[in-house]
């Protein structure tokens, strides 16, 4: 039997049940543990293996696969440019890459033995030994900002830390069906999203590229729990407004979560008027996996009021095992929890990972002692709820000698008619030290609102200290895989103003 998936058998009453779904292709836990137990049995013994990781059926078999075989595995965006695929090629070493039969790979990826990944096997055969919890189990590349991506080696512990306390905190069952569109080489989408149901024994419903039709007609269809990024859930919640039977599928859901991100308040707010559910926001990092999150019940009380639920903005309480202290710039550890004081959030915990690959010296600066630097900035509430204010480099701003963070005048810009989407950044002012600048793409982008007219709007609804000083409009705002809004490249004048 697994570790990683006790419930994972190719006998048994468990293996008529749906594992895995990917459109109109799917496994029960029997044909997965055929199928992943052949496939782990031929890579048995490679040091490491690189997927090439498409929202199919195939990427989730090769990572089962992989980690059946305590081999630790390298998921690749396919989306990658041939540069920095070559670095991360370079870089792990990969022996083998895992790919669907018939898909074709890139040139940075040829000199690698290739192994098509099953999806169809006959059952039986025993399984190797699966090695101890400290040993490695993925290598996820972070985004790099000032350099070539790192490699977060994920040791088997973490992922099974954080995907049990998730199920403490979330009542995730056996019974529980997810629904998400989350790409397969990252975090959110692998780890929380494939892994997390299979650990549990409950199934996935991959709806291979987002859409409102696709969720609505999954969780309809029985989906318990959606996953997805906030620029899914804007388009739900515009959706959702004139579409009662993408509403009433939401509202139907035991767990909607939004991560990789910080959802928009407006966002929350059309949520919960269309459908009377709480989007529940969690907090975690890819060198960290799942941090916090509020707890939720297994179903909400019947007649339960839409402001009972999760406050837009927090992302809950340290998940069980974790550790999670605020500091001042010069590491005083900030004691007193008055929703007000800003500081960086440091970490420790089972769910950390081990180190960058081949990089002890960013290993090493990664570190305060045990506790890890995320280099994100937050307040706490007098509850210990933690609410994100942005990321040190790029969302908190110095400006007047105040510390403003970027995430409460994009929630205030949004509130305004003639905005559609908000991302705020500093900028260098020789008075001010840093000034607060606006991107903006206007509702209507014939008839903007004035730069003016946007910060009195802010001023009014924060403090003037807190309005942008320079407002820039765009047709778009640049954004990555996972929807996040990419600021290095506002910052730096790589977005089309």
């Amino acid at each position: 039997m697994s570790a990683l998936f006790p419930t994972l058998t190719a006998a048994g009453k468990g293996a008529v049940r749906p594992a895995l779904r990917f459109g109109d292709r799917a496994l029960s836990y029997g044909g997965l543990a055929a199928a992943a137990g052949l496939l782990a049995g031929r890579i048995a013994g490679a040091g490491r293996v690189a997927v090439w990781a498409t929202p199919t059926l195939e990427t989730a078999v090769g990572v089962v696969a992989a980690l059946l075989a305590g081999v630790p595995a390298v998921p690749l965006n396919p989306k990658t440019g041939g540069r920095e695929l070559a670095h991360i090629v370079g870089d792990s070493a990969p022996s083998l890459v895992l790919a669907a039969p018939g898909d074709e790979l890139p040139q940075a990826l040829e000199g690698l033995a290739r192994v098509d990944i099953p999806v169809a096997a006959p059952g039986g055969g025993a399984l190797p030994p699966e090695p101890g919890p400290a040993a490695p189990a993925l290598i996820v590349y972070t985004s790099g900002t000032t350099g070539p991506p790192k490699g977060a080696v994920l040791p088997r512990r973490a992922i099974a830390a954080t995907l049990d306390a998730l199920a403490e905190v979330w009542a995730w069952t056996e019974d529980d069906v997810l629904v998400h569109a989350l790409p397969l080489f990252h975090v959110h989408g692998l780890i929380l999203g494939v892994l997390g149901p299979l650990r549990r024994g409950g199934a996935v419903r991959h709806l291979g590229r987002f859409s409102a039709e696709g969720v609505a007609r999954e969780l309809g269809a029985g989906g318990t729990m959606l996953f997805g990024v906030p620029t899914m859930y804007h388009r739900l919640a515009e959706a959702a407004a004139d579409d009662r039977e993408l509403a009433k599928a939401l509202a139907g859901a035991r767990l909607l979560v939004s991560g990789s991100a910080a959802l928009p308040v407006h966002d929350h707010e059309r949520i919960a008027a269309a459908t009377g559910r709480r989007v529940v926001e969690r907090y975690g990092m890819t060198e960290t996996l799942m941090l916090c999150s509020l707890r939720v019940a297994p179903r909400p009380p019947a007649g339960a009021r839409v402001d009972a639920g999760p406050r837009p903005g927090s992302v809950g309480p340290p998940l069980p095992g974790v550790g999670l202290r605020l500091v001042e710039e010069d590491g005083t550890e900030i004691t007193e929890w008055d929703g007000e004081t800003v500081g960086e959030i440091q970490v420790h915990g089972p769910n950390l990972f081990t180190e960058y690959l081949n990089r002890p010296d960013a290993t090493a600066a990664a570190f305060d002692g045990d506790w890890f630097r995320t280099g994100d900035m937050a307040v706490r509430d007098a509850d210990g709820s933690v609410r994100i204010v942005g990321r040190k480099a790029t969302d908190l701003i110095k400006s007047g000698g105040y510390k403003i963070g970027a995430g409460e005048i994009e929630n205030a810009l949004l509130e305004h008619p003639g905005v559609r989407e908000a991302a705020v950044t500093g900028e260098p002012d020789p008075d001010l030290g840093e000034r607060v600048v606006a991107w903006v793409v206007a509702a209507d982008p014939a008839r903007p609102p004035s730069a003016a007219e946007l910060a009195d709007h802010v001023a009014g609804l924060l403090a003037p200290h807190k309005r942008p000083r320079t407002v820039r409009f765009l047709a778009e705002l640049p954004r990555n895989d996972m929807g996040k809004i990419m600021k290095r490249a506002l910052a730096d004048g790589r977005a089309d103003v």
